[in-house]
Parts: structure tokens; sequence; C-alpha cells
């Protein structure tokens, strides 16, 4: 099926509705899931202000792969604990929400041209599942993931974001999750922990760089230098960041939350594309 019979069958799919947000969270660490704190109180507000999505395509930090872009197509996908040594009520959580298998289907067909492919083998991670239960606690919208092709360059993303606008006008909510800032080897698990420095210089950067609409600077590795790496000593938590802003187009209007440093070194900045 070529792309244009794709977009096709998306748009028989699905009615057409107005043009859906875009959503990047800053996820933090896998406690955020289940204690009440500013970022979980900002989730859940934000799940009601939304319009209320047809399904859930999610870009989490979590899901990596090489060579290849895979879109989640089961019917029911497992709840993954891709953590370790956290208490057990984090292990109990489940997030029971149904997938969009024809739906997702038809999205691995989209991203043909960036090597899309169909897999049934992974599920909700928690990049995913963590927000979610506060947005849709209900878990009644359909929801599935796409990977990152952690082979390509940062502006790779930017592509897929793109290629994937399209399903905005088809009900479908875009959610990227990860971190604009993401270095653990940096964390203060201290109370009262005072962000790095080169932490709060990349998030002053990326949200400066957001609001102007600059995509190109926040894909330049070389522009962004060592500063980068201090960020992201491997940027899977970035990747995210970028299909949103690649999703989003000229007619959005871009609104700034939660835009703390958490454990000094994780920025749990997140935003939000309104369509005008």
């Amino acid at each position: 099926m070529n792309t244009v019979r794709t977009l096709d069958a998306l748009r028989d799919r699905l009615s057409p509705s107005d043009r859906m947000p875009l959503v990047f969270l800053g996820h933090g660490t896998p406690m955020n899931a289940i204690e009440d704190n500013d970022y979980s109180r900002a989730w859940s507000e934000l799940g009601r202000s939304l319009p209320r999505p047809a399904a859930i395509l999610v870009v989490s930090a979590h899901w990596m792969s090489r060579g290849t872009t895979l879109v989640e197509v089961s019917a029911m996908p497992r709840t993954i604990h891709d953590f370790h040594g956290f208490p057990e009520a984090l292990y109990a959580r489940q997030y029971p929400a149904h997938g969009a298998p024809g739906l997702a289907r038809e999205v691995a067909t989209l991203l043909a041209s960036h090597h899309g492919e169909e897999d049934d083998s992974w599920g909700l991670d928690h990049g995913a599942w963590t927000v979610l239960g506060f947005m849709y606690p209900q878990a009644d919208v359909p929801v599935f993931q796409v990977s990152i092709d952690m082979s390509r360059g940062l502006d790779f993303q930017l592509e897929i974001g793109r290629t994937l606008s399209e399903l905005r006008d088809r009900g479908v909510l875009i959610l990227g999750s990860g971190n604009v800032v993401h270095n653990l080897r940096a964390v203060n698990w201290g109370a009262d922990s005072k962000p790095h420095d080169f932490a709060l210089e990349f998030d002053r950067r990326f949200a400066d760089r957001l609001e102007h609409r600059d995509f190109a600077a926040l894909a330049d590795r070389e522009g962004l230098g060592s500063l980068l790496h201090m960020a992201h000593p491997t940027v899977d938590h970035y990747l995210p960041a970028l299909t949103i802003a690649g999703a989003s187009d000229k007619g959005d209007d871009l609104a700034f939350m939660t835009d703390t440093i958490d454990l000094a070194a994780v920025s749990m900045r997140s935003f939000v594309f309104h369509a005008r």
C-alpha cells in the first residue's frame, strides 16, 4: 500500500476532527506514577483539558530500535514494568487500555519510508503508562506505541513527526514522553538538590529554540556541542521531544508546563502545541 492509499485508509477509518493538540511530557522517575505531586497533578489536569482523542499514539524514550521504526499492533498491549528496585506498589500498577491494531498497521505503512514495521511483542512501557494513568485513568482510549530508531540522526525524529502529523486531523493524540534533560549519572537524590548549571542551560536553550520554531537548531548535534552530551549522555529521552516538534506547524500555539529541574539533572519541562 503506497502512502497516498494509506492516507486514504486512515481518513476512512477515523472521522475528521478539529486538529488535535500535540503533547510532550517529561515523565521523570517512575515513582511519579504512584505519587501525588506537581507533575502527576499537571498530567491529570492536562487530560481533563484536552479534546477527547479517538486514539493515542505514544513515542516513548523507553522503546528503542535500530534500523527500523516499529509500531505496536497488539489488541491488548501489556503493561511493561521496565525498571528495577522500586516499591511493590509500582509493579502492581496495570494500564489495561486496548490497542488500535487496524490504525497501528496503517501507521506502520505510513512510515514505510522510515522503515516502519509492525510489532506485537512490546506493549506500553513506563514512558507511556505512568503519564496516561493520570491523563486517562479509566484506560478507555485506545493506545499504541511507535519506537525511536537509535541508528539515525536527530533530524530523523523531526521527519517522523512531520509524517505522523496527518493523524492530528483524525482525532489521534500524538504524545511524546521523555525528558528535555536526562543525565542519570549526574542525578542527586537529595530532597534539596540544586540543578546543575548544564541542566539549566540546556533546558533554557531548548525552550528558546522551540519558541522560535528553530527546530533545525534542536536537531543540530554539532551546533549543540558538548552541552548536548552533558544533558543527554544518550539521546533516547531527547528524541520524543523532536518528534512532537516535527509534527507541529505554524498554526500552533505553544504552551509550557512543569518547567522545573528534578534531581539536579532531569528536566521535567513539558509542552503542548494547540492548533489556533
